[in-house]
């Protein structure tokens, strides 16, 4: 990286710092808001994500928002140990990813922090409810459709990215047994057959392709490419080292023809891929308003997961390849779509043209730039490390 190209870096380091700041309070009991002007609710999901940019960067204002945060889900976690989708609140539950993201953020935290024991009994409730949602009893955790951070599209049964976020989490906090568990049950094979066979447990790894299958449950998958979910396997060692050097070629070379298609129109994955076209089995009627090819969910890029997908290049031993990506992420947060600021760290961008499409100041998105760049300058993945030590060769 040339010393222009690494104070662009900075300067975009420093402006995520300032939306993350202008984000801490926002109107729901003085809880941090999920984005600048839309969003003032404090998601869980984003908050938790958004602790692996705050801690790395450690504002000392950020820290101790976050850990009010924490406490929050914690306080307001249901009887059987299951966390809310807003940190507030005791009504709006439902969420596949809200209880495994909440153990993460508590295990970063509690490292960053010094504190192992914060949150012990939050957390051990909060283990016991992941342990209740595999159907089967075998770890792998199942989920409802839309219950995920894809609220506008159809994630059915065992989720790769769900099952991933829980790994890191038993990872973590020391369920090594557990963990283990999950990671054979994510390496069993796709069911393709017409009729389950007895004794035959359904995995989502893909035969003769290097990604992981966005989700699968009996003899139904899905082989689209789920960008967040295949990251996530590449940074906490579910994928070998072989699997996700080959998956980043694999990546790399489907966004090349993706691009000479017109499909798309920068240098970053899309979110998901094949984008799922009218008429296809998997399209859904409410996604010509909410889910076009190329857009929100259905393919649109969002520079939270591309900063997940930079650290992952750093996983997989691909540091080049993650500088010139962090420089195209930190093109991709500079514009924005009504919000007159420099860098708009917006929430989506169409595939297909490169425009923001969401809602500007996006707290994951700044949040997620900081972690990315710092993986990139430091050539290690903090936190993730520590799960990937167990990763196959």
């Amino acid at each position: 990286m040339t010393p222009r190209e690494r104070t662009l870096v900075e300067r975009t380091e420093h402006a995520a710092v300032e939306v993350l700041l202008h984000n801490a309070r926002g109107p729901c009991r003085g809880l941090p808001r999920t984005a600048g002007w839309g969003y003032p609710e404090p998601y869980t999901r984003d908050m938790m994500i958004c602790s692996l940019g705050i801690l790395i960067n450690g504002h000392e204002k950020l820290v101790q928002s976050l850990r009010r945060v924490l406490e929050t889900a914690a306080a307001h976690q249901s009887s059987l140990g299951h966390i809310p989708s807003l940190v507030h609140s005791d009504e709006d539950r439902g969420a596949s990813d809200t209880t495994p993201l909440f153990l993460v953020a508590v295990a970063v935290y509690r490292r960053a922090a010094g504190e192992p024991g914060f949150l012990a009994a939050a957390v051990n409730k909060a283990l016991t409810w992941m342990d209740y949602q595999s159907p089967e009893d075998r770890t792998i955790v199942s989920q409802l459709p839309t219950s995920d951070w894809r609220d506008e599209q159809w994630i059915l049964g065992y989720g790769l990215f769900v099952n991933a976020v829980y790994y890191a989490a038993l990872r973590l906090h020391g369920r090594g047994d557990r963990a283990d568990r999950l990671a054979d049950m994510m390496g069993h094979f796709a069911i393709d057959e017409t009729a389950r066979q007895r004794h035959v447990h359904e995995g989502l790894v893909l035969r003769h392709k290097p990604y992981y299958a966005a989700w699968s449950y009996k003899v139904y998958r899905s082989e689209r490419f789920d960008l967040l979910g295949n990251s996530l396997a590449i940074l906490t060692g579910i994928a070998s080292r072989t699997r996700s050097k080959d998956l980043v070629a694999w990546i790399e070379a489907e966004c090349r023809s993706l691009r000479k298609r017109g499909l798309l129109a920068v240098d970053l994955p899309p979110n998901f891929f094949p984008y799922i076209q009218p008429g296809d089995p998997d399209w859904r009627p409410r996604y010509e308003r909410f889910n076009r090819p190329g857009e929100y969910h259905n393919g649109g890029l969002w520079p939270f997961i591309c900063g997940f997908y930079v650290a992952a290049l750093v996983a997989a031993g691909r540091r080049k390849l993650a500088e010139k990506k962090l420089l195209a992420l930190t093109a991709l947060v500079k514009p924005s779509r009504t919000a007159d600021v420099d860098c708009g760290f917006n929430e989506w961008v169409r595939a297909q043209d490169g425009t923001v499409q969401g809602q500007d100041w996006q707290s994951w998105s700044a949040a997620m730039y900081l972690y990315a760049a710092h993986c990139v300058r430091h050539g290690r993945t903090p936190w993730f490390d520590e799960v990937r030590q167990f990763q196959k060769k």
